[in-house]
């Protein structure tokens, strides 16, 4: 059954800080093969005008997806889970983001489409740092497989 298309521009809460600490970001780069210094060398960051190590650039997928957990639970929206797969990934960053940075994601239902029998979903998470500055958005790109036919 196709997801009611009512459910654009559908905005949840704002999700509870997440710190982001050095340690994370180290082992998110080394998880990644990623060596570059300014992941884990402060002063190698600082060198390049940032206050701390930031992370890589997939690093917020990590916090992102997890407020999508909002819409994916929504009751309402009737999404099968377990049909689900992961189809695409996009950021747009304002800046990187840093160790010690305060983190909320802000979710919200940007497009759903049905096409072959798939609901093809994109959430925008809003990413703002404590002091309410825009730091990232993502967007991510949920296909709910079709039902087998009997």
């Amino acid at each position: 059954m196709a997801l009611d298309q009512s459910f654009v521009g559908r905005t949840y809460p704002p999700t509870a800080p997440y710190e982001v600490g050095r340690e994370k970001i180290r082992e998110f780069a080394e998880a990644v093969g990623d060596a570059n210094p300014v992941y884990t060398d402060p002063e190698a960051a600082k060198e390049l005008g940032h206050p701390d190590v930031i992370a890589p650039p997939t690093f917020v997928f990590a916090i992102t997806y997890r407020a999508a957990g909002q819409v994916i639970a929504d009751p309402q929206l009737g999404l099968d889970y377990s049909r689900v797969v992961h189809g695409d990934q996009k950021f747009a960053y304002s800046r990187p983001v840093r160790a010690g940075d305060r983190l909320t994601v802000t979710s919200t239902i940007e497009t759903i489409k049905s096409l072959a029998g798939n609901d093809i979903l994109d959430i925008r998470g809003e990413v703002h740092d404590e002091a309410g500055e825009h730091v990232v958005t993502a967007i991510t790109k949920l296909v709910a497989r079709a039902a087998e036919e009997a």
